[in-house]
């Protein structure tokens, strides 16, 4: 198996589901690649270059490898890039040699990681130059694919940018849904520090909410949805007290104005959620 590992994720789990998944194990007919064992015979051998035909942020590579030693322990593979490089169109990412079926019944599970992984690490190192600020950083949110965050949050670190909270358990993140509930901005945040929540984040939209929100305990405030105005008057009046995020109406065209605006962090939901597939290829040769 690849040597690729990532905490809280299985990587022996995921390869296996998802080739199970490709190969309809479980279905009527299913648990087999029918195309390879009809066509490819058993022995035949394939050498195979993996290469991309965009400029990219490399991620993913690992979880590829680990596809193809699910199915021929004894492939021949060479990692000729690593996760987090900035490549250019035409650069080859790995090599292999090994069984022609175990490459066939592998490869769209493969490039489907490294394509979807890339593209997530590319938009985030788009956004970062567009951000332009050493001093804001950029972060995801949960807006990720169900059974993949831990991967496309890891691709986001290999783009240059960081994780918000990794799910519901890590940090209480008061929205306005919580405070209809509890009545107020102050409420919420009280409740959460009572319940000894130890990272608050507490979403505002309007200036008057964020004396509430630290008197009652909130250790950082989500600026959502305000323009850089009144997001530069909001870290005015915080005024270093806890951490700053602006979140919302942020695209390549505002990201450094509303970075420029004092803010601590930048988070973008569409990192995750909205980045198009890196275009990378397999060709294979028999030999």
């Amino acid at each position: 198996m690849s040597a690729f590992t990532l905490p809280g994720f299985d990587l022996d789990t995921f390869v296996r589901d998802t080739l199970a998944e490709d190969l309809g194990e479980g279905l009527p007919g299913g648990g087999r690649d029918v195309t390879s064992e009809s066509v490819i015979p058993a022995g035949a051998r394939f050498a195979g270059v993996m290469d991309t035909r965009d400029t990219i942020e490399v991620a993913g590579l690992g979880v590829a490898e680990a596809f193809f030693r699910a199915l021929d322990p004894e492939m021949t593979i060479e990692l000729l890039v690593a996760d987090g490089e900035s490549v250019a169109a035409g650069t080859d990412l790995m090599r292999l040699e090994g069984n022609a079926r175990a490459m066939l019944t592998a490869e769209r599970s493969a490039l489907n990681t490294v394509q979807h992984l890339s593209g997530i690490a590319t938009m985030v190192a788009e956004y970062v130059r567009a951000m332009d600020n050493p001093d804001c950083t950029l972060l995801d949110t949960r807006k990720t694919i169900p059974g993949l965050r831990q991967l496309e949050k890891y691709a986001v670190r290999m783009g240059g940018g960081s994780n918000h909270r990794m799910g519901l358990w890590d940090a209480a993140m008061i929205k306005d849904n919580h405070v209809l509930v509890a009545g107020s901005v102050g409420e919420a945040v009280r409740r959460a520090v009572a319940a000894g929540v130890s990272d608050i984040i507490c979403e505002v939209d309007r200036i008057d909410q964020i004396e509430p929100a630290l008197a009652a305990g909130a250790t950082r405030l989500l600026l959502d949805n305000m323009e850089p105005d009144m997001l530069r008057e909001a870290v005015n009046l915080v005024a270093g007290r806890v951490p700053t995020e602006a979140s919302g109406g942020i695209n390549l065209d505002t990201i450094r104005a509303k970075a420029a605006t004092g803010v601590d962090f930048v988070s973008v939901g569409r990192l995750t959620q909205s980045a198009p597939a890196a275009d990378i290829g397999l060709d294979f040769t028999p030999l």
